[in-house]
């Protein structure tokens, strides 16, 4: 385990309006506040898109991942880590619960997943730290480093 260590900054309460895109415009909102790391909260309704649910087998390297579609309005909690990429972008990791009819969805959204009707998130900046996402080679994923 690695850890880093930092203080609470700035605290943003967002709307995301109908068709809005997961994890897109948040990045675009932590980019517009130069939010370099934060943690994000996330509730209301998911519309469409797809989830990563895994791997299809645990020990393959690089992970073909499991992607599941989101078929029609879902309620969504869901909690992230937005972290710079190597250049220095905000990338949101972020996985969530999606429910619908008494079924739940479980796992990563992925570019593409919209807001159905509204989403209400909070983002807590934290500052002073090192954390950020570099390009891991056996995974093929950025995984964050601290």
């Amino acid at each position: 385990m690695k850890a880093t260590e930092g203080k609470i900054g700035r605290v943003f309460v967002v709307r995301l309006e109908d068709g809005d895109m997961v994890p897109e415009c948040l990045e675009r909102f932590a980019a517009e506040k130069k939010i370099k790391v934060g943690h994000v909260v996330l509730i209301g309704g998911i519309g469409g898109g797809e989830v990563v649910a895994g791997p299809r087998k645990s020990d393959e390297m690089p992970p073909d991942p499991l992607r599941l579609p989101v078929d029609g309005a879902h309620e969504v909690v869901g909690v992230g880590i937005i972290a710079p990429d190597k250049d220095g972008r905000p990338g949101l990791h972020i996985h969530a619960a999606l429910g619908r009819a008494g079924r739940t969805l479980t796992g990563c959204l992925r570019p593409g997943v919209r807001t159905w009707l509204v989403g209400e998130a909070i983002i807590y900046e934290i500052t002073g730290t090192s954390a950020r996402r570099l390009p891991d080679k056996a995974s093929g994923f950025e995984l964050m480093e601290v």
